[in-house]
């Protein structure tokens, strides 16, 4: 079977001239169909703009750092019930200080400063679920 190029030369005029996307001729057992997508050329796309003026009482810089659970079990704060909470809202820590105890399975992993800081939020209660990746501590 020869294509005969005319054809589609000419229907692809007619999308042009009528503005079409798709036309399709058929002749005998012969079917052509001949498409295009159009995008609008003259299409513009209004974003809105707000504009504030900072002033330095808008500007504050976050230091803090979040401590997240490396696994998924129950968030401890004391080495023991009723014994005394490995970290306190204000308390200096140092890297690799003990921060809580997150249990999973009946093994109790030690979950440690990631710098030193001050400890600035304790995210979480004791003998609370809580979810790998889930902030457990921020400190700054």
């Amino acid at each position: 079977m020869r294509i005969n190029k005319n054809i589609i030369k000419e229907l692809n005029d007619y999308l042009d001239e009528f503005n079409l996307t798709e036309i399709e001729y058929t002749e005998k057992d012969v079917k052509v169909k001949v498409s295009k997508s159009r995008i609008s050329k003259n299409l513009e796309t209004v974003v809105p703009s707000i504009e504030k003026k900072t002033t330095k009482d808008d500007i504050s810089i976050d230091n803090s750092k979040k401590i997240t659970s490396p696994i998924i079990g129950t968030a401890y704060l004391a080495p023991e019930p009723g014994g005394k909470k490995f970290i306190e809202i204000g308390q200096k820590i140092k890297k690799g200080d003990t921060v809580m105890i997150v249990e999973a399975m009946k093994t109790m992993n030690h979950v440690p400063s990631p710098l030193d800081g001050v400890v600035k939020e304790i995210s979480v209660e004791d003998g609370q679920p809580v979810e790998f990746g889930q902030t457990i501590a921020t400190i700054v």
